[in-house]
């Protein structure tokens, strides 16, 4: 990873704790202040809120104090000048993790102190501050009064652990996606739902075009056994692309799907906007076009089915993107 990977990975990390954070925020960058990503166990708009801070480091090697005594003198100067409240955690976290010698100070917070100061000098000069932070006055009362326990570390294999739960795991580390579970047709709803009516209104129009009759409702379908067997196989279809957009909404990122969608819209749109004898002809001709599609980069083409190429025909009507009439 690069140095801006590594911390983007540690925002999604701190981003599916919800348990804990109610919001993640990466700075990151000059004038961070100290704070690489931060989560929010608290409203941040709210005075004194409360927050843990993750420092992201991103070396070849374990970090060792001189590399990180900057951010403690950071944290020590931002807080004094209640930039922000005092966090309640302060966490190192690098792909090698923490060596030996900063391990121990993080374990001794008097030791940690002592050390931090010892070397106070020669890594006070941060961000704009002209001559280095002069640790003197009241800002020395409040070094020496500082809960140095605050700082810690955290392993990157425990990270590594919870963010597989994250979208956005597999695009990063790999290891294909889980097996997406078969739909059982017998759970589709017997009542079209509020969310189909605009594809079922299509579907009924384009039948109509045909027959040249007026249907008004799915139950005009029940003594017209043609179009009705095909609206029960175009409503599982449409129910087969509605779960498959919930299996990516739980294992990818969140515009996989919607790029799915566009590459079947850019396969079909040119056969929906033929001149068709009626517009019942046209659904069958953009369902077996759709059926056809080979989608050659997106993810989702490991367990896509058929089934969901069809029924994305039908959310694209369902959201306005294309017509049947």
């Amino acid at each position: 990873m690069s140095f801006d990977d590594w911390e983007d990975f540690i925002e999604e990390w701190v981003d599916i704790k919800k348990t804990e954070y109610i919001e993640a925020e990466r700075f990151g960058g000059a004038g961070d202040k100290g704070r690489d990503v931060v989560g929010y166990v608290t409203d941040k708009n709210k005075q004194n809120y409360t927050w843990d801070c993750f420092q992201c480091k991103h070396y070849k090697s374990a970090l060792t104090p001189t590399q990180v005594y900057k951010e403690f003198i950071k944290i020590l100067y931002y807080t004094f000048k209640l930039e922000y409240p005092i966090p309640r955690k302060f966490y190192f976290i690098a792909p090698k993790g923490c060596g030996t010698s900063l391990s121990k100070l993080l374990q001794n917070p008097t030791e940690l102190k002592k050390s931090i100061v010892n070397n106070w000098d020669n890594h006070c000069k941060i961000d704009t501050t002209a001559g280095g932070i002069k640790l003197e006055g009241e800002f020395l009362k409040w070094v020496n009064n500082f809960d140095f326990s605050i700082f810690s570390k955290i392993h990157t294999k425990n990270i590594l652990k919870e963010h597989i739960s994250h979208p956005n795991h597999r695009i990063r580390f790999g290891g294909g996606l889980p097996e997406r579970e078969k739909l059982d047709t017998g759970t589709i709803p017997s009542s079209i739902q509020s969310t189909e009516t605009t594809y079922v209104n299509q579907l009924l129009s384009a039948y109509g075009s045909e027959s040249k009759e007026d249907y008004k409702n799915v139950i005009d379908l029940d003594s017209k056994e043609l179009y009705k067997n095909h609206f029960t196989r175009a409503r599982i279809s449409f129910h087969h692309a509605e779960q498959l957009r919930n299996f990516t909404r739980d294992n990818l990122p969140i515009d996989t799907f919607e790029d799915f969608q566009n590459e079947i819209l850019e396969g079909i749109i040119d056969i929906v906007e033929e001149i068709h004898s009626n517009n019942f002809i046209k659904v069958k001709e953009v369902e077996r076009e759709a059926g056809k599609a080979i989608i050659s980069s997106n993810p989702l083409k490991e367990v896509s089915l058929i089934y969901d190429k069809k029924g994305i025909c039908h959310q694209l009507v369902n959201d306005n993107k294309i017509k049947w009439t």
